[in-house]
C-alpha cells in the first residue's frame, strides 16, 4: 500500500491529515508558513491524491495505516499531529490507538460527532449526509462541490476561498469513490464522545466562529471533554479557517507547539 507525505522544512515533526474529499494539497500557504518552523508532513490519505486505496476503509483501518507508516519511516519519534475535520477525529483516534507516537494534538474544525444524536445537537442532521451519500451515486463531483460550498459558507471572503477550494478540488486526480463512500460511513456513524477523557495529550482546538458544518458548540464540548486542551475561535472563519485566516491560524499553532 502507498501512502504519499511531502515533507518540507526542519524542526520538530508535524503532520497535517485533511478532510473527507480532500488531499495533502488543500492546505494552502499555510505548509510553506509552519515549515519556516517545523518539519511539516502533508498525507494524501488513503483513496487520494497520490495515496493507493485500502482493503479496510473505517476510521480502525486509516489510523493503523497512518500509525504503521510513521513508525516504519521514523521508528518511535513523537510528533505534533494537526487533523482537520475528518482529519480531526483520525488524529483522536490515533492518540487512543499508540499515545506514544503522538506529542501534541491540533483539532482544526472537527467535533466528536458529526451528526445529530438524541443526546447531541451541535451537528448535522443525519438526513443531510445521507443526500450526500446517494447523490455520491449520481454525480460525484459536484457532490463534492456541493459540499465545499458549505464548509465555506458564512466565512470573510467567502467567494474566494470557494474559488479557492473548487481550484484545489481535483488538482491531485479524482478520489477513489470507495474512499468517497467509506468516508461518509465513519462521518456517519463516529462518536467519540465517551473516549475523549481518554485521550492524555496535550490539545489545541481550533474552531471557524461562523462553521455551520462542525459549530463552535461542538468544539467547547471538545476542549471541556479532553483532559488537556484549549480552545481558539477565529472570528469570521468558517468550515476552513487555514484558508481564510492562515496568518493568525499558524501564529496560534506555532505558539502551541512551541510553548
Amino acid at each position: 500500500m502507498n501512502l504519499h507525505i511531502e515533507s518540507r522544512g526542519a524542526g520538530a515533526p508535524l503532520l497535517l491529515i485533511h478532510g473527507w474529499g480532500m488531499h495533502g494539497g488543500i492546505w494552502g500557504n499555510v505548509v510553506a508558513q509552519l515549515a519556516q518552523h517545523f518539519r511539516v508532513h502533508c498525507v494524501d490519505l488513503p483513496g487520494y491524491g497520490a495515496s493507493s486505496m485500502i482493503a479496510q476503509y473505517d476510521l480502525e483501518g486509516l489510523v493503523q495505516k497512518l500509525s504503521e507508516h510513521w513508525h516504519i519511516e521514523y521508528g518511535d519519534k513523537p510528533l505534533a499531529l494537526c487533523g482537520w475535520s475528518l482529519g480531526g477525529q483520525i488524529a483522536m483516534r490515533w492518540a487512543l490507538h499508540a499515545p506514544h507516537q503522538l506529542d501534541k494534538l491540533v483539532l482544526v474544525a472537527t467535533t466528536p460527532s458529526f451528526v445529530q444524536r438524541s443526546d447531541w445537537e451541535c451537528a448535522m442532521a443525519v438526513h443531510t449526509l445521507h443526500e450526500f451519500s446517494i447523490a455520491l451515486l449520481g454525480n460525484y463531483a459536484l457532490t463534492l462541490k456541493r459540499f465545499i460550498a458549505l464548509q465555506v459558507r458564512g466565512s470573510e471572503h467567502e467567494r474566494a476561498l470557494l474559488a479557492d477550494l473548487r481550484a484545489r478540488l481535483f488538482s491531485r486526480g479524482e478520489p477513489n469513490i470507495a474512499a468517497l463512500r467509506g468516508g461518509l460511513e465513519i462521518l456517519r456513524n463516529t462518536d467519540l464522545r465517551a473516549v475523549l477523557p481518554q485521550i492524555t495529550q496535550v490539545a489545541l482546538v481550533i474552531a471557524g466562529e461562523r462553521d455551520i458544518l462542525t459549530p463552535p458548540a461542538a468544539s467547547s464540548y471538545l476542549a471541556q471533554q479532553l483532559p488537556h486542551a484549549q480552545l481558539f475561535n477565529i472570528k469570521s472563519a468558517s468550515h476552513a479557517p487555514f484558508l481564510s485566516h492562515p496568518e493568525i491560524f499558524v501564529q496560534r499553532i506555532e505558539a502551541f507547539l512551541n510553548g
